[in-house]
């Protein structure tokens, strides 16, 4: 391990000499994908509805984003592209997704202040996040690989995290009393980051911080996420602009609110006897 840090140290010292009579800044593009899992009885869905959901959930979850940085600063933001629109399933079903606007949400993160402010337009409206940024206990590993152009070094941590949750529940004789809420399990998770000193920002896509130079690649449970573009010190020089609307809250208050309206969600299109048709309401884990 001394002989590792030696190393990144040795590195950083050539990095930051090479940039520090620059404005140092630059954008780095993410390519974003999750594994999902959706077990459905085949007497509720047949085997080309399955294919077409499948496929349209795995689409929800291959995004590219940029991240724009300078030493200190940065903006992470999904890049949309406009696409068709998709036909949907069919009379039997309704796909339900309960989550955020995604291409409007912008993170702002500033390592130096050690905080961060997200705007989210969630279920049309806008939210914006503000808190300190989580210290992650990183561990340095001795594994190193190339990513493009840049040597990268390997970092983990471990999370306690809630295990995923059932997907999709068709039993409509459910009890109430089985509807009760319950403590969720948890689990311990490792994550895996690849990093290079060859760019001297302790900064990375998302919320992925804190490590001597910039996170180029993430594995985080079933959340993959690979650079596949970075530029140095463009031309255009890069404005990083704080996001300012939105109803201010803390990160505690958001997520209470995420959860008091994803269970109004999964209540209102919940399966019921005597209803036409079904609804499937899916939450993706890990």
């Amino acid at each position: 391990m001394t002989t590792v840090i030696r190393v990144i140290v040795l590195a950083l010292t050539v990095a930051v000499s090479a940039v520090s009579t620059q404005d140092f800044q630059g954008v780095a593009t993410y390519k974003t994908q999750r594994q999902i899992d959706i077990k459905i009885d085949s007497t509720q869905m047949n085997s080309e509805m399955h294919t077409r959901m499948m496929e349209m959930m795995k689409k929800q979850f291959q995004k590219t984003y940029k991240l724009t940085f300078n030493k200190q600063e940065s903006l992470y933001k999904e890049e949309v592209s406009l696409e068709k629109p998709q036909a949907a399933m069919g009379g039997e079903f309704q796909v339900v997704m309960v989550g955020n606007g995604g291409g409007s949400d912008v993170l702002y993160k500033n390592t130096k202040d050690n905080r961060y402010s997200d705007l989210k337009d969630t279920m049309g409206k806008i939210f914006l996040v503000k808190d300190s940024l989580d210290q992650i206990e990183w561990k340095l590993e001795s594994d190193t690989k190339y990513i493009g152009e840049y040597q990268c070094f390997k970092a983990t941590y471990t999370k306690m995290v809630e295990k995923p949750r059932k997907l999709v529940d068709f039993d409509e004789e459910k009890k109430e009393d089985d509807e009760e809420e319950q403590e969720p399990e948890m689990e311990e998770r490792t994550v895996t980051a690849w990093y290079t000193p060859q760019i001297p920002v302790n900064n990375g896509p998302t919320k992925y911080q804190g490590l001597p130079g910039l996170i180029l690649e993430v594995h985080d449970g079933k959340l993959t996420i690979i650079c596949s573009k970075i530029v140095i010190n463009p031309e255009d020089k890069i404005k990083i602009a704080e996001p300012t609307k939105g109803k201010e809250v803390n990160k505690a208050k958001y997520d209470e609110i995420m959860d008091k309206k994803a269970k109004e969600m999964m209540e209102r299109y919940r399966p019921r006897k005597g209803r036409e048709g079904e609804s499937i309401s899916i939450t993706i884990g890990g």
